[in-house]
């Protein structure tokens, strides 16, 4: 459909088109064939994706993806709250984590968009204990605080913890920020639309009841688009890219009953006044 459209009405698309908000670019699934996937996804009108980060050993790659791919790819760099501890073993994140990535972040400062992922995973199986949830917050917390300082919006993590996730931004007085592939209630998703934060709705949407009530709900003034590549796609196990967006804004627009047009521009906008500095590469 995106692509029919994309043929019908070349200029909307070419003055507009689609931004991933949150994205995975520098997944190692990406690795053999990168250019044809960033091609592909140009050509159903995708005109910037946000690369997230999980933690430090990853931000050079994508600081690299943002200047091979320049006015495409721009990088976010944060501690996301479950980190690898070895092959198949994996915790919540602590200070250590975040102490680690300090300096990169402070090295690559002035090129970011956002400081992410972040957030809180109380997933039972990343947190057995009271003291696992006060670590991650604590790591939330310090990023929070750099966002601040930085003048940055926050990408965030928020898996089986949207209530804590968004009173926590709200104590620390995160006024920017976008929470991706939200889990939770509706009601607990208007909390966070209530302190002005935005909601990111990843191609899943298609294979999930709860995102699709969390879509029924939200303003579309509040919605986003992600695709969270390779995870999150239409179809379980398979790879998952950014030119999926569309299966995103295509559902958005069944939900809603607004034309394709309207969740392209009302999105777009929506990442602009979020993510600021993708103001230029982004001309509507």
């Amino acid at each position: 459909m995106c692509l029919r459209m994309r043929e019908a009405n070349v200029l909307v698309v070419d003055m507009l088109g689609f931004v991933d908000c949150h994205c995975h670019i520098s997944a190692r699934d990406f690795d053999k064939d990168i250019e044809e996937v960033i091609d592909s996804s140009k050509q159903v009108g995708l005109l910037a994706l946000l690369a997230v980060a999980e933690h430090a050993g990853e931000f050079e790659k994508i600081i690299e993806l943002s200047q091979r791919f320049p006015g495409f790819i721009f990088p976010c760099l944060g501690v996301h709250p479950v980190q690898d501890v070895s092959p198949g073993q994996q915790r919540g994140a602590r200070l250590q984590d975040l102490n680690a990535a300090l300096p990169i972040i402070e090295k690559y400062k002035d090129h970011l968009v956002a400081i992410g992922e972040v957030g809180l995973d109380f997933t039972p199986r990343y947190v057995s204990n009271d003291a696992d949830k006060d670590n991650q917050r604590q790591v939330l917390v310090r990023q929070a605080q750099i966002a601040k300082e930085l003048d940055l919006p926050l990408n965030v993590h928020s898996r089986s913890a949207g209530r804590p996730t968004i009173h926590l931004l709200k104590e620390q007085g995160v006024e920017k920020a976008l929470l991706h592939a939200f889990d939770g209630k509706p009601s607990v998703a208007m909390e966070g639309v209530k302190a002005g934060y935005f909601f990111s709705i990843p191609p899943s949407i298609v294979r999930s009841e709860q995102k699709q009530k969390l879509v029924k709900q939200l303003p579309l003034e509040n919605i986003c688009l992600e695709t969270d590549s390779p995870a999150l796609g239409p179809e379980k196990q398979v790879r998952n890219e950014p030119k999926n967006i569309c299966v995103s804004a295509e559902y958005i627009s069944k939900v809603k009953g607004v034309s394709l047009q309207t969740v392209m521009e009302v999105t777009t906008q929506n990442a602009l006044r979020l993510f600021p500095k993708l103001k230029s590469a982004i001309r509507p």
